[in-house]
């Protein structure tokens, strides 16, 4: 929680640690002393506690990475950038509320959030009707960029939203192509009813179906569920050779153990949401062979990877970077790269918002994940996928390819 002080004249009154904001922090990220530069601050929403705290964490340190490089090269002469993370729990309601605040404040550059697609739908509106950029390093849902008939009619809702991974059109179908070569004509479908998960199973069920698969049972769970003995109980008997999952680990991990337990010694396979090591911690040892897949190539298998990891290494960060820090990385660095051309002559943050918006959209160069830049609608041009197995209780990828 980011403090201020004020001082009462004349009553010799001190009113110390006034609350900036319930659920931020801000912080120059190391970079010493901003005298005689002006401020401009790249904000972070993501859940910074909570179940997918790991992951939340790993998104505002890499932005912390990225704008404490920046200010040490003076990547924008004249301005200091600062980062302010707001935790949005996971929840639309704290998200919108997170955006809410940073709209009020002129010195928001650009903001680097969601993590979830369904907090993204909340967040969205707010800060484009603020002229605030936001690029999501992990939403996945198709419609956040490409509107509710993105099927047959894109179109694109809101100009202020970017991402840097891939979509949930992509990873679903790249999901269904692996398990149907795999053998596994015969799956089962469960998902959690939120955005990112029904829109996950969606593209999966399409493209497995289309190859000449069979969805043998197509299941909901409750986000709050812990038991899932009923929803086993009813595609066991089905015979299936495999179970797709859309949702997050949280859920994903104790459905996997139940599964096995339960005799169902198939490999339950997910999106990116599952990809993270507290699936496996989750599901125990019976997850040996689940996969998972995740946008872009591994990223300790990149050179620009590896320097990423170990930047991030030196610079201390008590949470690993996780599943989607690169992609924060290279979505802090988006936004850092139009502030380039917006703030060169700028008197102030706010009066160039329009001009960052169209910046990050011409945006080109290489990243930590690939070449950055954006499409039409948003999206990232980038669609490279990797498939993942759990291989003697870790994460071992098995498969990266450009899906066509």
């Amino acid at each position: 929680m980011h403090q201020r002080s004020v001082v009462k004249v004349g009553a010799s009154l001190m009113v110390a640690a006034l609350a900036l904001s319930a659920c931020g922090s801000r912080s120059d990220s190391g970079t010493g002393t901003t005298s005689g530069n002006k401020i401009a601050i790249i904000g972070v929403m993501a859940p910074l506690s909570g179940d997918l705290s790991a992951l939340g964490l790993g998104i505002q340190h890499s932005v912390e990475l990225a704008v404490k490089q920046a200010n040490a090269n003076n990547a924008i002469p004249g301005w200091t950038l600062q980062v302010e993370a707001k935790d949005d729990e996971a929840k639309p309601d704290v998200g919108k509320n997170a955006a809410t605040a940073f709209a009020a404040e002129p010195n928001v550059a650009g903001v680097v959030g969601d993590l979830n697609s369904s907090v993204s739908q909340s967040t969205q509106p707010v800060l484009a009707t603020a002229k605030i950029v936001q690029v999501s390093p992990a939403n996945t849902n198709p419609t956040l960029t490409q509107g509710a008939d993105f099927k047959t009619a894109p179109k694109r809702t809101y100009d202020t939203y970017f991402r840097t991974c891939t979509t949930d059109a992509i990873q679903g179908p790249f999901a269904a192509q692996y398990m149907f070569k795999a053998g596994m004509t015969k799956v089962a479908t469960i998902h959690d009813k939120k955005s990112y998960g029904q829109g996950l199973v969606e593209a999966f069920t399409a493209e497995f179906t289309k190859l000449g698969g069979t969805i043998v049972g197509a299941e909901t769970i409750n986000p709050d569920d812990s038991n899932y003995a009923s929803v086993i109980t009813r595609i066991k008997p089905k015979g299936p050779q495999g179970v797709y999952y859309g949702g997050e680990y949280p859920q994903a991990g104790p459905l996997s153990q139940q599964m096995k337990a339960a005799g169902l010694t198939v490999p339950l396979m997910g999106g990116d949401g599952i990809y993270d090591p507290k699936f496996i911690v989750l599901a125990g040892t019976t997850s040996d062979g689940d996969l998972a897949t995740s946008v872009g190539a591994p990223t300790d298998q990149l050179a620009a990877g590896k320097k990423f990891l170990a930047d991030y290494a030196a610079a201390g960060y008590k949470d690993p970077a996780a599943a989607y820090g690169a992609y924060s990385f290279d979505a802090a660095n988006a936004i850092i790269n139009a502030l380039k051309v917006s703030l060169k002559d700028a008197k102030d943050v706010a009066s160039v918002r329009q001009a960052t918006i169209d910046a990050v959209g011409k945006v080109s160069f290489e990243g930590v994940t690939g070449q950055v830049a954006f499409d039409q609608y948003g999206d990232s041009t980038s669609r490279v996928l990797t498939v993942y197995k759990v291989v003697s209780g870790a994460w071992a990828p098995v498969s990266t390819e450009a899906f066509k």
